[in-house]
């Protein structure tokens, strides 16, 4: 399931170029459904303040951007980078 199906026909069908308060007044209530947890479209958008979308993509991908930590899986989980030099990690664990 896509991060933002519930809310991502309607932000096709929306006229750019468009501000985060016109989506959020709009589309705001629409619940956006995490793995661990959700909140609405508007709260999301909300985090970036003042700012105009030229298009649906853009919308979209500023959303991604903005959405709370309960959107990712693991928190801090790469099955492919080891940490950086100073950088803490958890222990790696074997399977």
């Amino acid at each position: 399931m896509r991060l933002l199906a519930t809310v991502d026909e309607r932000i096709d069908a929306h006229s750019y170029p468009a501000t985060a308060e016109e989506l959020i007044s709009q589309y705001g209530d629409v619940e956006l459904e995490f793995p661990n947890g959700g909140e609405t479209f508007g709260d999301a958008l909300d985090r970036l303040g003042e700012t105009t979308f030229v298009d649906a993509e853009d919308a979209r991908l500023a959303t991604y951007s903005a959405v709370s930590k309960g959107a990712i899986g693991r928190e801090n989980y790469s099955d492919r980078d080891a940490p950086s030099i100073g950088e803490s990690a958890p222990e790696p664990v074997s399977f």
